[in-house]
C-alpha cells in the first residue's frame, strides 16, 4: 500500500505529475472499520469490459468523476519513454467535435503535419550525417502547416466546457502504473461529462503534437534538469532498479523525449485506453441506475481491445549495496531505499505500519532522532515507491542540518532500523500507529474526490477496489514480531541502494 509523504514532491518533473503527488497526499489508503464500503459501492461492468464504481452521497448536489486507465510509464517500450505522459497532454487537445472550428478543413492538414514531422525526425536521427538544409526546410514546412492547422483549432475547449458548467478540480496525472483524468461537477451535469469523456476515448485528435513535444522537453529542463533533488531521485531509481521499467522517469529520458513518435503514441492509446482496461469511479449526489443509463449510452459503443500480455522483466534479487553520488550546487540530501513486495502481500501491510512508526508525525522515531535533535532539516519515509503494480521500494529521504553530514544521517537511520529488528515495538506505539492509519482513511474519504480517487486507483492497481475492505483485517494482524521479521528480512545492507547529493565545492 502506498503512503503519501513529502518524498513524492522531489521525484516528479511535470505539472501533470505534480497532480499525482497531490492525489496521493489526499487519498493515502488507510483502513477504517467504521466505513463499510462493501454495502456502499455499486459495481457494474459493460459488455465492452468497462468497469464502473458508484457511491451515492447526497450531502451536496455535486459529484466527483474519475477515469483511470491501467497504463503508465511502466508499459512503454524501450526508446519510447515519456509516451504515456505526452499522451495525457494530447487528451486535452480535443476531439473531432471538440476543439475545432471546422474538422473537415483541419483533417486535410493533419496528415501533412504527420508526414513532415516524421521526415524531420528521421533526418535529425542521422546526427552528424543529417543534411542541415534539409532539416531547415522541413522545419519551415512544419511551422507553416502547424500555423495553418491552428486556424481551425480551439485551444482549451474541454477546460472551457467544464468551467462554464460549474466544473472544478479538473486535472489528470500520469504515473508509473496508471493514468487518471478527474473532474468535479454539479450532479446534473453528468451527461456533459459522459459526452466529453467518451468522445475523448473514442475520437481524440492529437493536435499540436510536435509543439507539445517541445513543451514537455521544456518541462523536463525546468523541473528536473535544473532541480538537483529530482535529478538525484532519477539516479537513485536507475541504480535501485537494474532491469525493471520502474527505473525510468515518468517524463522519459531526454534522448527518447526528443523523438517521441505520434504513430507509437496513437497505438499506445488504442491499446491501453481501451474500455476493458479502464475503471470509472463516481461519488456524489447521483442515482446509480440513472447514471448507468447515461454511461451505457455514451461509453457502451466504444469497442474493447485485446490488451497484450507484456512480459516485464523481473528485477533480480539485489546482492550488495549500491551507491550513487550527485555533485551539485545544492544542499546535501540522502535517499535510502530497500526492495520489498507490493500489495496484496502481508509484508507490504507491515511496511505501512513501519512507515508510520518511523516518520508518521512529530512523535515518530526518525523525527525524534534526527529533526528534534537538530541533525536533520526533515526526514520522510514512503512505502510502495515508485509504483504498486510490481514489487517496489521502501524509501527514506533526509536532509542534514549544517554542519552535520549525510554520513551522520545514515548512521542514525541504520541504528533505528536495527532497533526495529531487535526490539519488539511496544503495544502502545503499535496501537498508536494503527490508529493513525485509520484516521488517515477517515480524512481521505471525507470528500467525494478522495473516495473516487481511492476506488479508481485500487481498482486499477490492486485488481479490485475491494482490496480496501480487506486491508483493515490485514492491519489488525500486524504484531511486534511481524515488524521484527519484516525489518530483518528486507532492511539489510545487501538490499540497500543509497543516493547522496553532495554540495559542489567552489
Amino acid at each position: 500500500m502506498t503512503s503519501g509523504k513529502n518524498l513524492r514532491h522531489i521525484l516528479i518533473g511535470s505539472l501533470a505529475i505534480t497532480c499525482l503527488v497531490s492525489f496521493f497526499l489526499c487519498i493515502t489508503l488507510r483502513p477504517c472499520s467504521a466505513y463499510d464500503l462493501k454495502n456502499k459501492v455499486k459495481e457494474f461492468t459493460l459488455r465492452n469490459g468497462l468497469k464502473v464504481l458508484i457511491v451515492e452521497r447526497h450531502a451536496s448536489p455535486t459529484v466527483s468523476l474519475y477515469i483511470s486507465h491501467k497504463t503508465g510509464a511502466v508499459d512503454e517500450e524501450d526508446s519510447h519513454t515519456g509516451t504515456a505522459h505526452i499522451l495525457e497532454h494530447m487528451m486535452f487537445k480535443g476531439t473531432e467535435t471538440i476543439g475545432t472550428r471546422n474538422f473537415k478543413e483541419e483533417k486535410r492538414i493533419l496528415p501533412k503535419i504527420h508526414d513532415v514531422g516524421n521526415a524531420l525526425d528521421t533526418e535529425l536521427m542521422k546526427g552528424e550525417d543529417a543534411g542541415e538544409q534539409k532539416i531547415e526546410g522541413l522545419r519551415k514546412q512544419l511551422e507553416t502547416l502547424q500555423r495553418e492547422a491552428g486556424r481551425w483549432s480551439i485551444p482549451g475547449e474541454i477546460d472551457r466546457l467544464y468551467t462554464e458548467k460549474g466544473g472544478g478540480d479538473l486535472n489528470a496525472f500520469t504515473g508509473q502504473d496508471l493514468t487518471t483524468y478527474h473532474v468535479s461537477l454539479p450532479s446534473n451535469r453528468i451527461e456533459l461529462w459522459a459526452r466529453i469523456e467518451s468522445d475523448r476515448m473514442a475520437h481524440p485528435v492529437f493536435r499540436e503534437f510536435y509543439s507539445e513535444r517541445d513543451v514537455v522537453m521544456q518541462e523536463r529542463k525546468q523541473t528536473v534538469e535544473s532541480n538537483p533533488e529530482r535529478r538525484l531521485m532519477e539516479q537513485f531509481l536507475a541504480a535501485a532498479f537494474i532491469v525493471h521499467p520502474y527505473r525510468r522517469p515518468v517524463l522519459g529520458w531526454t534522448p527518447d523525449m526528443r523523438f517521441l513518435n505520434i504513430d507509437y503514441t496513437k497505438e499506445f492509446f488504442r491499446t491501453y485506453y481501451a474500455p476493458n482496461n479502464t475503471i470509472i469511479a463516481i461519488v456524489g449526489d447521483v442515482s446509480p441506475n440513472n447514471t448507468m443509463k447515461i454511461i451505457k449510452h455514451y461509453f457502451g459503443r466504444i469497442p474493447s481491445q485485446k490488451i497484450p500480455v507484456r512480459r516485464v522483466t523481473k528485477e533480480p534479487v539485489q546482492s550488495g549495496e549500491r551507491r550513487v553520488k550527485l555533485v551539485a550546487d545544492a544542499s546535501p540530501r540522502l535517499i535510502t531505499g530497500y526492495h520489498k513486495p507490493t500489495l496484496p502481500s502481508f509484508d507490504d501491510c507491515v511496511f505501512d505500519v513501519i512507515d508510520t512508526i518511523l516518520s508518521g508525525g512529530r512523535a515518530s522515531r526518525l523525527f525524534k532522532a534526527l529533526v528534534e535533535k537538530g541533525i536533520a532539516v526533515d526526514v520522510n519515509t514512503t512505502n510502495g515507491f515508485p509504483g504498486a503494480r510490481y514489487p517496489n521500494l521502501f524509501v527514506i529521504v533526509a536532509q542534514p542540518v549544517s554542519p552535520h553530514t549525510c554520513g551522520e544521517l545514515e548512521e542514525i537511520i541504520y541504528k533505528e532500523l536495527d532497533i526495529l529488528k531487535k526490539k519488539p515495538v511496544k503495544s502502545e506505539e503499535l496501537e498508536k500507529a494503527k490508529n493513525q492509519l485509520k484516521a488517515d482513511l477517515l480524512r481521505s474519504i471525507s470528500t467525494n474526490s478522495g473516495l473516487a480517487g481511492m476506488l479508481s486507483y485500487y481498482g486499477a492497481v490492486a485488481g479490485s477496489w475491494q482490496y480496501i475492505t480487506k486491508f483493515p483485517d490485514l492491519l489488525e494482524r500486524v504484531t511486534p514480531e511481524d515488524i521484527m521479521k519484516v525489518a530483518e528480512k528486507y532492511l539489510e545492507p545487501r538490499n540497500r541502494t543509497v543516493a547522496e547529493l553532495v554540495r559542489k565545492e567552489n
